[in-house]
C-alpha cells in the first residue's frame, strides 16, 4: 500500500527534507507540497500530513488535519504540553477526528537521550539543560528540550522538584516542569543539547550533538509510516521506537 503525504513547509529545509525522503520511498508519494500561501485544502484526500512549518502557523495546521479526518505528523516546535492538551481534548471530542502524531525530534539519538535522562532524573536534585540551535530558529526553548524537561518532572515523582535556586533571576533560565532551560541562538551551530545533572562531589552530562540533517531521515520514516495506524494524541519519536522508553501516548 502506497501512503500518500501532504507536507506542509515543504520549501523549508525539513520540508525539502521530507519531500525528497517522500520520492525516493517505493511505499510513499507525495500528495502535495504546500508553502505559506497554499490553501490547507490541498491536504485533502492525503493519507498522512507532515506540518514542518513555523509556531505561528502549526495550530491552524493541525487542527484543519486533524477536523479533516487525516493522520497528522506535527514536526514544528513550540508545542507545549498545556497547547498539546488543547488538542488531545479537540481529537477526544470528535469521533471522526485524524490521530496527531508530535514529534519534538525526529533523531533517534536525541530520542535516546531524553530517554536516558529520564533515567537519571531521580536520583539527581541539581538538573539543567543547555540547548543550542541556529541563529535562525525561531521558537525558545526547543520542543526537544521541552519534551525532554516534561520527561524529567515526570520521571521524578516522589522526588519532587528539582532544585533551581534564584529562579526569579531571568539569568537562570526558564523553568520547564522545574527544569531550568537555557537556550543558545548562534551562528554555526545546528542542534545540541546537553542536560547536566549535579550530586554530591560528581557532576553527570548527557549531550546530544546534531551534525547532519540525515539524522533525522529514520524518524521522518517511522513516523509517517507510523501515522496511519495511530489513534489519539501520540507525543515523541520514543512512543513509536520502544514502548519501554520514558515517553507519553495521550
Amino acid at each position: 500500500m502506497t501512503i500518500r503525504v501532504a507536507v506542509a513547509g515543504a520549501t523549508g529545509k525539513m520540508g525539502q527534507l521530507a519531500v525528497r525522503l517522500i520520492e525516493e520511498a517505493d511505499d510513499l508519494e507525495l500528495h502535495a507540497a504546500l508553502d505559506s500561501r497554499s490553501s490547507l485544502d490541498l491536504m485533502l484526500g492525503a493519507d498522512v500530513a507532515l506540518d514542518v512549518t513555523h509556531p505561528g502557523a502549526s495550530a491552524q495546521i493541525v487542527e484543519f488535519a486533524a477536523g479533516a479526518g487525516i493522520p497528522i505528523v506535527v514536526g514544528t516546535s513550540g508545542w507545549s504540553s498545556d497547547r498539546i492538551s488543547d488538542i488531545s481534548a479537540f481529537v477526544r471530542g470528535h469521533a471522526d477526528a485524524g490521530p496527531v502524531l508530535f514529534i519534538p525530534n525526529f533523531s533517534i539519538g536525541s530520542v535516546l537521550g531524553s530517554a536516558f535522562a529520564a533515567l537519571a532524573a531521580p536520583y539527581f536534585d541539581s538538573i539543567e539543560i543547555v540547548e543550542a540551535h541556529h541563529a535562525g530558529k525561531v521558537d525558545s526553548p526547543s520542543g526537544t528540550a521541552v519534551r525532554t524537561a516534561e520527561l524529567i518532572g515526570d520521571a521524578r515523582g516522589e522526588s519532587g522538584p528539582v532544585a533551581a535556586p534564584h529562579a526569579d533571576q531571568r539569568a537562570r533560565g526558564q523553568l520547564v516542569s522545574g527544569v531550568p532551560v537555557h537556550s543558545l541562538r548562534l551562528a554555526g551551530i545546528a542542534a545540541e543539547q546537553r542536560v547536566v545533572f549535579g550530586g554530591d562531589g560528581e557532576t553527570l552530562t548527557i549531550t546530544h550533538s546534531t551534525l547532519s540533517s540525515s539524522s533525522y531521515e529514520a524518524g521522518i520514516l517511522l513516523a509517517l509510516r507510523s501515522a496511519p495506524a495511530a489513534s489519539g494524541v501520540t507525543v515523541g519519536l520514543d512512543s513509536l521506537l520502544d514502548p519501554g522508553l520514558p515517553g507519553t501516548a495521550r
